[in-house]
Order: structure tokens, then C-alpha cells, then sequence
């Protein structure tokens, strides 16, 4: 599984990063990253997670 977030739609509300620190982190400016190319096993379901509770819909999980 894959993750990615859309710098140009993150507001920097770091639901991500809470919900999921294994998958994202924040940059400088408070907006979320991705660590990692590919989710580590077993977080998958976190990630996901931080997906459904973006406010802003920037990040895809597949």
C-alpha cells in the first residue's frame, strides 16, 4: 500500500501525524509527508484511518 499527501491541499491540521506517526510526519511548515514509498506492514489500517480524517482530503491511501 502506498500513501501520499497533496502539499497543495494540506492545511497543516496534523490529524495525520497523530493518527498515524509510523506513516507521516510533518514538514517545517506544519503540513504532513509521507516517511516511507510503501505503508510497513501493519499500519496499513492507521493509515487509512488518517486518510478518512483529513479535513482537507489530501491524502490517498491504494
Amino acid at each position: 500500500m502506498k500513501a501520499t499527501v497533496d502539499p497543495d491541499r494540506c492545511q497543516g491540521h496534523a490529524r495525520c501525524w497523530e493518527i498515524s506517526p509510523e506513516v507521516f510526519d510533518l514538514d517545517e511548515e506544519g503540513h504532513g509527508v509521507v516517511l516511507t514509498a510503501e505503508v510497513p506492514a501493519g499500519f496499513e489500517e492507521n493509515a487509512r484511518k488518517a486518510a478518512l480524517n483529513c479535513p482537507e482530503r489530501a491524502i490517498t491511501v491504494r
